[in-house]
This record gives structure tokens, sequence and C-alpha cells, in this order.
């Protein structure tokens, strides 16, 4: 699968906050490293993220790629995020994938500031636990 092809595919994903077209784009054993969630497989993540999530909209920045020809792609995006419990928390965001042979995410690193969002998210969590 192209880079760009990917990116798009999975930003789409994220914003119908599809699941099963996300992880399509996943290895079966892939791996997620988020700030907010913690190192979790990429399975358990994206049911949670969806979850916690009554919209989003995404704005593709650049798409960035390895200039030694490695199996690594990065991409920055603006995430419009709103809360399941409606709570606006925008960010921007720069994900590394590493990719397997196969062009499919081995591994996914979520990069952002999380003092504007966690405060949002973690009243969100103690809102559902109560």
């Amino acid at each position: 699968m192209e880079p760009s092809s990917l990116v798009d595919r999975y930003l789409a994903a994220l914003e119908a906050a599809d699941a099963d077209a996300a992880l399509a784009l996943f290895t079966p054993t892939a791996t997620v490293h988020s700030p907010l969630y913690g190192t979790l497989p990429a399975r358990e993540f994206y049911p949670l993220l969806f979850a916690d999530t009554q919209s989003s909209r995404l704005t593709l920045k650049s798409v960035l790629r390895d200039v030694s020809g490695g199996p690594v792609i990065s991409f920055w995006f603006r995430f419009d995020w709103v809360l399941a419990d409606g709570s606006p928390v925008p960010f921007t965001v720069v994900d590394v994938a590493e990719l397997a042979p196969d062009g499919r995410i081995e591994t996914l690193h979520i990069v952002y500031d999380t003092a504007a969002v966690r405060p949002a998210f973690d009243a969100q969590a103690s809102s559902r636990e109560a």
C-alpha cells in the first residue's frame, strides 16, 4: 500500500470512528503508543478511542517519509476531537507509523501535547466511572 493511500484511509477511518476500517490498516499484532491511553494492542485501542468520541474532524497538514528509505512514515494533522460528553478538545498531532513488509502499520506512535486535552479527558473518564 502506498503511504499516501495509507494515511488517507487511516484519517478517514478515524474521522468516521470506524474501528474495522482502521484495524484493516494494521497487522494483527500491531501496537499503538498513545499519550492518553498508554501502550495497547491496536485492536484494543481503537474501540476505546471511538467509545470516547462524539465526533472528529481531521485535517492533514503533511506526510513525511523516512529519507533513508526505511519503513517509517509520519503524518501531521489537526484533530478536532469532540469527546463523547460533548467537550471539544482540538489539537495537532504527529503520528509515526512503523510499517510491516506488507505496508500495514506494525507500530504507531502518537505524539502531541496533552496539556489542553487531559483535563476534559480525565473529567469524562471520572464521570463514566461514577
